[in-house]
């Protein structure tokens, strides 16, 4: 037992740079424009990723920005599937001073999967 636990943490240490690696890449590449490289965002346009509560507190609530968007953000539920919007987020959480826990894929799928039953829902009520 104490072998495959090991075993485990090792694992994980050594994905974890490419978790990392992959969710900066994400980041430069769908959220720096508006939120700017180093996390600061545009002063009433963009807000700031870095300290910010609602990114560094439950991992639901980012997950369900990035999957529905809002305001001026797009949803990027149909650009990323749930290990880019975990490792992104992860990156996120961790960067600029943030210490918020990882986001599993699990979690991301699990929010999709409640939002695409919520939504159709929805749409069945209105007709």
């Amino acid at each position: 037992m104490r072998f495959v636990s090991s075993l485990a943490a090792a694992t994980l240490l050594i994905a974890t740079p490419s978790l990392a690696a992959d969710g900066q890449k994400l980041f430069l590449d769908n959220c720096a424009a508006c939120h700017r490289p180093n996390g600061q965002g545009v002063p009433g346009a963009f807000p700031a990723l870095a300290g910010d509560k609602f990114v560094i507190g439950d991992p639901a609530a980012p997950i369900g920005r990035v999957l529905q968007g809002k305001g001026g953000m797009p949803s990027f539920q149909a650009e990323l599937n749930d290990a880019d919007i975990a490792a992104v987020l992860t990156y996120v959480r961790a960067s600029w001073g943030n210490k918020a826990k990882p986001v599993a894929a699990p979690q991301v799928a699990a929010l999709r999967n409640g939002a695409k039953r919520e939504n159709n829902k929805g749409r069945l009520q209105a007709h």
